[in-house]
């Protein structure tokens, strides 16, 4: 039955409702709440999200909220797709990562790897990875006309790209039918490092491997413009991107001074970014890189037809959590589907454990078999754009692409990348932009399942094999669970040492009905610290004796308003005389802030306020006693 059948009237007997409609129902929703009052488009505006880089994102998007064109897949700006077919014609690139240093363990993981799904390697070599000179051990039974592989070498550039070249003649495939990366990235190791001294001379270098490339190996391209140190320093998604942009173009400015013009040099640059579990900002962010690209070398004078930015996207280390990593896999499987969405040519799915050290084989495979569910059952690179059409979507790559535009002009004004570099121009934009994510984090606006959200104290830890230490020196690495992490090391000190970890003990008043919902904040925020909780109902003649009975060292009073004005005072006055070393009230004061405090009250912890802070406070306390 065709959607024009006259039997089948969709959506025709209904009438067509407008915005003012449903911001009308909004208000009634948010007057009943206890909300706001706000009428109109203002009720609307209550349900706006901030992001970062100055964007808003709102509840409702229509057909008015028009943007640029987007145009056709395979067509400039390539917002919608690199390819007229995307990924729909043999799926993408599934590219696992090692960064094994011993060649044979390494050559084992390969093996592994592309005997179960994975099409392309991403190797570490040199410092951090195996030795340029094992690479052959590392590859061997390899088949390198089937399987692309790219190069992290680091410093090791040059002798390692001319070490796979090597391997591609003596197997016997011709330079002509390579493929891969090359993974020269001068400005990402100036980046990773701090240390310029070297930076001209990789500079020519990696022109003179990408002119051999573009005469002897036209699939090979020889530069990776590797974004992923501008976002595990912390930066937003625009920043991200600026910064990108700013190392593709000092690249062209470098390749085409050394002979190569500009479209050859723009087939020599893979771009790469991190895929996080912010899914459409993901989408978003892949699909908004290209567009900038289209423009950068539309500006360049480069033909349409290499104006398509090559993409590899990688699952956020910033993301991953050390604690309760199983969630990890949530997190990867998220990320993964939005790079897959955004249309990203590669993906790289890190193992859920890669933050504690060397991912073991379930890990690897977990996270290859992530690919091959999002590929094969759930069909997704069968659509391309499958985000296209998206009001939402649609909106929200042209705000983050006019955003990404202004920070790659600072960028440009300040000198372009290396200088931003060297100025410490970009590590101060990053920190500053880190620290207010720090905040929200601290606060848990921004939530961390199974650290700051939800922990689970008696969970075992998960073990691995230390990973080489990444080079350092530039730009700092950043998790998002770094200040609870450190707080949790602080728990585990005092287990290792006591026996046991430190203790809070819930003074709760009341029946259960009126004290479980603020019981179970105080829990998850104390357990967040790696604060042991006990739990009794109590009231003024019998919280000393529990107390004293639970072996904790601080406490927090959790019921109703109600009851706090009747027993909070005097349950407080009990506490603090059996000895505790800070009594605390879940919920806000109100008016009786003065009579609490005056009762023994000593800090009020309620949804918002600085986790990070009453955490570590108490753990001082504790440690101290």
């Amino acid at each position: 039955m065709t959607a024009e059948s006259s039997e089948l009237p969709l959506a025709a007997a209904f009438p067509d409702a407008d915005r003012e409609q449903w911001q009308r129902l909004v208000e009634g929703v948010l007057r009943k709440s206890g909300v706001t009052d706000a009428a109109g488009a203002a009720a609307e505006d209550a349900l706006a999200t901030e992001l970062q880089d100055g964007i808003r994102i709102r509840p409702l998007y229509t057909a008015d909220d028009h943007t640029a064109a987007t145009g056709h897949p395979g067509f400039p700006p390539f917002v919608r797709a690199g390819r007229p077919e995307g990924t729909a014609v043999s799926g993408w690139d599934v590219r696992q990562r090692h960064a094994l240093t011993d060649p044979r363990l390494a050559n084992e993981a390969v093996l592994a790897d592309l005997e179960n799904g994975v099409t392309s390697l991403w190797l570490t070599v040199g410092d951090g990875g195996v030795p340029v000179a094992e690479l052959p051990r590392t590859l061997q039974g390899v088949y390198l006309d089937l399987a692309t592989v790219a190069l992290d070498a680091g410093a090791d550039f040059v002798p390692a790209a001319e070490e796979l070249l090597r391997l591609h003649t003596a197997s016997g495939v011709p330079l002509s039918e390579a493929t891969g990366t090359l993974g020269a990235d001068p400005l990402g190791l100036l980046a990773r490092t701090g240390d310029d001294s070297k930076l001209r001379v990789q500079l020519e270098a990696a022109a003179r491997l990408a002119g051999r490339a573009a005469a002897e190996s036209p699939g090979l391209r020889a530069l990776a413009v590797d974004a992923l140190p501008y976002h595990e320093a912390g930066g937003s998604t625009a920043e991200e991107l600026g910064a990108s942009l700013a190392t593709g173009v000092a690249y062209l400015r470098e390749l085409t001074a050394a002979g190569l013009d500009i479209d050859t040099a723009c087939r020599q640059l893979e771009f790469r970014y991190a895929a996080t579990a912010d899914q459409f900002l993901t989408i978003a962010k892949l699909r908004a890189a290209r567009r900038l690209w289209a423009r950068v070398t539309e500006v360049c004078g480069a033909a349409p037809s290499v104006s398509a930015q090559r993409q590899h996207a990688v699952t956020s280390t910033v993301m991953m959590t050390r604690r309760d990593p199983w969630v990890n896999m949530l997190r990867t499987t998220v990320a993964g589907l939005s790079a897959g969405v955004g249309g990203a040519d590669a993906v790289t799915v890190l193992p859920f454990d890669a933050a504690l050290g060397l991912p073991d084989a379930f890990a690897r495979r977990i996270a290859r078999n992530t690919q091959s569910v999002l590929l094969e059952e759930s069909h997704l690179s069968k659509v391309i754009d499958p985000a296209g059409g998206s009001w939402y979507v649609e909106r929200l790559t042209d705000e983050l692409a006019h955003a990404a535009w202004g920070f790659f002009r600072e960028i440009e004004s300040a000198g372009g990348q290396a200088a931003a570099l060297r100025s410490g121009m970009l590590r101060e934009r990053l920190t500053r932009t880190w620290q207010r994510r720090s905040e929200d984090l601290a606060h848990r606006r921004e939530p961390i399942t199974g650290v700051s959200e939800f922990p689970h104290l008696a969970e075992p830890p998960v073990h691995r094999e230390p990973a080489p230490a990444p080079v350092g020196g530039g730009l700092p690495r950043v998790r998002r669970d770094d200040a609870y992490e450190n707080l949790r090391a602080r728990s585990d000190a005092h287990l290792a040492a006591n026996g046991e970890r430190p203790k809070a003990f819930l003074a709760t008043l009341g029946p259960a009905a009126v004290h479980t919902a603020r019981a179970t904040f105080a829990a998850n925020l104390l357990q967040a610290g790696g604060i042991e909780t006990v739990q009794e109902t109590v009231d003024a003649e019998s919280a000393a004796e529990a107390f004293t009975r639970s072996g904790a060292g601080i406490a927090c009073l959790c019921s109703s308003d109600a009851l706090y004005g009747e027993q909070a005072a005097a349950v407080a006055a009990a506490l603090k005389s059996a000895g505790a070393l800070r009594v605390y009230l879940a919920g806000k004061p109100g008016e009786r802030r003065e009579e609490f405090v005056t009762a023994g009250v000593d800090t009020f912890v309620h949804a918002g306020c600085d986790a990070v802070e009453v955490l570590s406070s108490a753990l001082d306390l504790m440690e101290v006693a």
